[in-house]
């Protein structure tokens, strides 16, 4: 009898766990965006959504449109995931307006002065896009153009996804037929690795980097002036009203962009420096403590409230810290939150703003025969 009645609970305890189940499924992945809202055939070309995740349940979900960062799902100090990268919950809302939220940037990331640049004795004029700069590739760069997308497992067993996109002899104004490659890896390290690769068939200036705008709190979830900033660099490139390196070289010490020892970004980013003046904030180039090609660590953020830190790691020699002064609500992103001033910071990796015009920078000039690469990794973990 005592077995018998036994036996009859069996199917009741078994409903509740599969309940449990199916709750705590559908729990883990409310956050992750369905791949419904992605599919669409724009110029031509078939737009998706396609996701990574590691064995640790981080997420990882990329459009082919701009190859977008759209969701990056890391676990927090509660055993929660938290979605760290602004973006949007449609592929109709980028079409609307995209901005540059997680998007590859190029040909030439971030500003080239007065939308002109002089190579091999040639002068080439590319498309005025921010004042009289042209900026992030021009009127339409590599963030609004569909990119061709082969999703694979690496070696290792890691998800990835391969972007690959002919940017024609001159789009935009550029110089080249330049074939490019990007390549998202999630590792079980709790890393996404971005790796570069291009080749063009004229010579030609490349800068590319990705545009993640990140919030430690989660996407929409406030400011980011509580998170603590480190940035392994002794000098940065200062700037002219239109943010244009002047040329000059200038040490970070005793001024607000000394980031070599922690601060949190809200600590100094109102002082009345002619710097943070121009770039109504932080929008400057930090140059790297370094080895070229060597991959280093360039840059380190922690965020209290979630545990959340970040490492950044590049090839690159410089970095573009951005600390979303130009978001003013009017984009609404996932989970209908509003995109508000200061509420993203971006970290790209990259070589100098305006490096064509200056001699005395690192060329971005790629001939034919030559190879382009570089890699960035943004590593999660939690604060010690």
């Amino acid at each position: 009898m005592n077995i018998y009645r036994k036996m009859k609970k069996i199917p009741f305890i078994l409903t509740i766990f599969m309940s449990v189940v199916m709750v705590s499924c559908k729990e883990s992945d409310k956050d992750i965006l369905p791949k419904e809202s992605f599919e669409k055939e724009f110029e031509g070309k078939q737009i998706s959504l396609y996701n990574l995740q590691n064995k640790n349940g981080m997420v990882c979900q990329i459009t082919n449109y701009g190859a977008r960062v759209v969701s990056l799902l890391v676990p927090n100090k509660d055993k929660k995931r938290t979605d760290v990268v602004l973006g949007l919950e449609s592929i109709d809302q980028y079409l609307k307006n995209g901005e540059y939220l997680g998007a590859i940037v190029g040909r030439y990331g971030n500003r080239i002065a007065n939308g002109k640049f002089n190579l091999n004795d040639q002068t080439y004029t590319l498309f005025k896009n921010n004042g009289p700069n042209s900026l992030h590739g021009g009127k339409k760069g590599y963030a609004d153009v569909v990119w061709d997308a082969h999703a694979f497992t690496t070696k290792k067993g890691e998800n990835a996804i391969e972007l690959s996109y002919l940017s024609k002899d001159g789009e935009e104004g550029f110089p080249g037929n330049l074939q490019i490659k990007v390549t998202y890896t999630l590792t079980d390290e709790n890393e996404l690795k971005i790796d570069y690769w291009a080749q063009t068939d004229a010579a030609t200036v490349i800068n590319l980097t990705n545009h993640a705008y990140f919030n430690l709190k989660g996407a929409g979830n406030g400011d980011i002036f509580s998170h603590n900033l480190t940035l392994y660099a002794d000098n940065f490139t200062p700037t002219n009203s239109t943010l244009i390196p002047t040329g000059k070289i200038q040490k970070v010490a005793n001024t607000p962009m000394d980031f070599r020892t922690p601060h949190t970004i809200g600590e100094r980013i109102n002082e009345n420096t002619i710097d943070l003046k121009y770039g109504l904030g932080y929008d400057h180039n930090w140059i790297l403590n370094k080895n070229p090609g060597k991959l280093t660590l360039a840059a380190n953020v922690s965020e209290p409230s979630t545990g959340i830190e970040m490492k950044v790691l590049t090839t690159e020699p410089a970095i573009q810290f951005y600390s979303g002064n130009f978001l003013d609500g009017k984009i609404i992103g996932k989970g209908k939150k509003q995109y508000n001033h200061r509420t993203a910071f971006c970290l790209e990796a990259q070589h100098y703003p305006d490096s064509p015009n200056h001699a005395n920078f690192p060329s971005t000039v790629l001939k034919p025969g030559d190879t382009y690469t570089q890699s960035t990794i943004y590593q999660f973990g939690l604060m010690k």
